[in-house]
């Protein structure tokens, strides 16, 4: 399991030859709250970004992320999908519980990697909030929806 801020910024290298393909820069996730891929930056001076399906890594090291083929890279659309900060940004959305709650802003995901399972939301109510109680972890194994101006999650709240 891992947060999405550990794994943004992490180099992607293909398998074959060792050669540096490009940097994690986001995660793509479906309205259902599945991992779907990565959104890869590529590219020194013309940046592009491309989409990799999660299904298509390799492994995900503690450094770096493993891909087989760099042909598996696909162009990333500027479409309705949602990321935490590319195209339809959830960073910092409202989270409610389906029971009516305001739970905060959503600040992080954790996800399994293999499987693209989102298993928990780290959430912040501000910048003196977390300071004075710490940023709360909210775990849910069901689906979430994603809405146009919140996510709803049915919650186990620690």
């Amino acid at each position: 399991m891992r947060t999405f801020s550990l794994l943004k910024g992490q180099p992607v290298f293909e398998l074959q030859h060792g050669t540096k393909i490009g940097e994690v820069c986001d995660l793509c996730i479906s309205d259902a709250g599945i991992v779907k891929g990565l959104i890869i930056k590529k590219g020194a001076f013309f940046k592009q970004n491309c989409f990799l399906d999660i299904q298509k890594v390799a492994s995900f090291g503690w450094d770096v992320v493993m891909v087989k083929d760099p042909s598996l890279l696909t162009k990333a659309k500027n479409s309705s999908e949602n990321a935490l900060s590319f195209q339809q940004s959830l960073d910092g959305m409202m989270l409610l519980s389906k029971s009516g709650e305001s739970l905060g802003l959503l600040k992080d995901v954790y996800f399994q990697e293999e499987l693209g399972t989102i298993v928990g939301y780290e959430i912040t109510d501000g910048f003196f909030s977390d300071i004075m109680e710490g940023k709360k972890m909210i775990h849910s194994e069901k689906p979430l929806t994603i809405g146009k101006d919140a996510i709803i999650v049915d919650v186990n709240q620690t």
